[in-house]
């Protein structure tokens, strides 16, 4: 594997799940395969789930690691060509990007969706930049479209908590006072399609997720119906996909609290397990007392981004 920003670059999905579990009882089993490589982990944005476990996933795999912080420890750095570069922005990320690839072996790039141009964000052009220029192997810790890492860490606290052999998951969108990214929403819609589960989204009308991510999942604009048997709940706010109305991408449609999930909410499930990416806005997107109950699965699903990455990177390394 030379590139990973979707499902499909894993291959076969049992048995990339089994490597995890694997991986999981001896984290170390490969240190040897990373020896004299370096990851570079390139930083558009703020992290700290994905920063600290990506990092430890190289670690495990014996790897060296560079982090590069663009906004606080470079040039601020211009994506766009045939713009002409009077402004403040010193450097053209088409000279930066093969000069990092001059001192690594494997770069990771986190850089999030501007949410004003749909067309810009959806072609992927930070992270295809990167593809294309930096003669690495190039791997997304979350784009403007995408967030695998955390889709596969999601899929494995699933297969490890799962009750029943085809769990009912649920992703349902939950209010917030900003206007956020579709990246995790729409990995995650991804990543349980090609699962074996029963996979429902449910949000307010205007909020459809791009069709490609949405695939061949139930959608139910009646969150209360939509929960009902559910055996995983997964919350998650996103702005305005702009599927039905270009005009409004990126933008906050609604702040209703009637969608935040709350005791009353995981009443209607089947006992479910409650789930997030984090950081989570509490009591907006999820009430104290249902992410601090017995069913919350949020700490032990950040735990598994460092086995995500680990199975991830181990895949690189082992094509280099």
């Amino acid at each position: 594997m030379r590139y990973f920003s979707k499902v499909n670059d894993l291959g076969d999905l049992h048995q990339a799940l089994q490597e995890a579990l694997e991986i999981k009882k001896d984290r170390f089993k490969y240190v040897e395969l990373g020896k004299n490589k370096t990851l570079l982990m390139v930083f558009f944005n703020s992290s700290l789930r994905t920063r600290l476990s990506t990092q430890k996933a190289a670690m495990n795999l014996g790897m060296n690691v560079i982090v590069l912080d663009v906004n606080q420890g470079a040039w601020k750095l211009e994506t766009e060509r045939g713009v002409v570069m009077d402004g403040d922005k010193s450097e053209h990320l088409l000279e930066a990007i093969p000069v990092m690839g001059c001192y690594c072996d494997v770069i990771g790039v986190r850089s999030f969706a501007g949410l004003k141009d749909r067309d810009y964000d959806y072609a992927e052009t930070v992270f295809n930049q990167f593809v294309q220029y930096s003669g690495r192997p190039v791997f997304a810790m979350e784009t403007a479209t995408v967030h695998p890492l955390q889709a596969f860490a999601d899929l494995i606290t699933i297969e490890e908590y799962k009750e029943v052999k085809r769990p009912k998951v649920v992703l349902t969108w939950a209010p917030h006072p900003k206007a956020l990214p579709q990246a995790v929403p729409n990995s995650f819609a991804e990543w349980m399609n090609a699962a074996d589960v029963d996979f429902v989204i449910t949000h307010p009308k205007g909020y459809e997720l791009d069709p490609a991510f949405v695939g061949d999942a139930t959608v139910e604009y009646d969150q209360k119906k939509a929960l009902t048997g559910a055996d995983f709940v997964y919350a998650k706010n996103w702005s305005c996909p702009g599927v039905t109305n270009l005009a409004e991408y990126g933008q906050v449609l609604s702040k209703d609290m009637g969608w935040t999930i709350d005791e009353e909410h995981m009443s209607w499930t089947n006992d479910a397990h409650f789930m997030h990416c984090l950081p989570v806005r509490r009591n907006m997107i999820v009430t104290d007392n249902v992410i601090e109950g017995p069913r919350s699965l949020v700490i032990p699903e950040a735990a598994n981004r460092e086995i995500s990455a680990t199975v991830v990177l181990k895949r690189i390394l082992e094509k280099l």
